[in-house]
């Protein structure tokens, strides 16, 4: 199996006073919600996704919690480990727990249609997300996409679950907030 713990390295840059770019922060994630060898979320960076940059804030952006999704007008940049379902579980008990894991970065509540794939949820947020190791479903309300390595998925708020195949999954995750479009009646 794959050691993501150690592929997980963030390496922060800014300018000093001078305008000499120096890196700032070189070290692992800034917040962890699982393991990196079995699954979960790993926050890298949570910024303003519009407005001037400083490139002179030093300050480390990156969250001390996982929460799923960014804050209003915020992006968010996390790694995510997708393990391949266990056998032999109950359906009804691998929903249960995709739901605690849910409520453990305050997103029970995007959880959709768990017939589908336990882990189905929606976000209002445009999301772009590479598969750097492994290989996943993108599982979709009518079906699902074969994803491998350098594919990138571009999710626009729609509702959708991963499901890796055969091992473990190593995705990077560029979420930016975007209000949903409310649905014609």
């Amino acid at each position: 199996m794959t050691d993501f713990a150690s592929i997980m390295r963030r390496v922060i840059t800014a300018d000093e006073a001078s305008g000499d770019s120096v890196v700032i922060i070189d070290g692992p994630p800034s917040a962890m919600n699982g393991d990196p060898a079995v699954g979960g979320l790993f926050d890298i960076w949570h910024d303003d996704a519009f407005g001037p940059l400083n490139p002179q804030n030093t300050h480390d952006l990156g969250p001390d919690r996982c929460v799923l999704s960014p804050a209003t007008g915020k992006v968010k940049v996390r790694w995510f480990v997708i393990p391949p379902p266990p056998a032999d579980v109950p359906r009804e008990q691998l929903n249960a727990a995709a739901r605690a894991r849910f409520a453990s970065f305050d997103a029970e509540d995007h959880l959709t249609d768990q017939s589908k794939s336990p882990a189905m949820h929606k976000t209002e947020s445009l999301d772009v997300i590479c598969l750097l190791q492994g290989e996943v479903d993108l599982i979709l309300d009518t079906g699902r996409t074969r994803i491998k390595p350098g594919q990138i998925v571009i999710q626009r708020g729609t509702s959708h679950g991963w499901e890796a195949v055969g091992a473990p999954a190593l995705l990077l995750a560029v979420l930016i907030d975007r209000p949903l479009v409310a649905p014609p009646h």
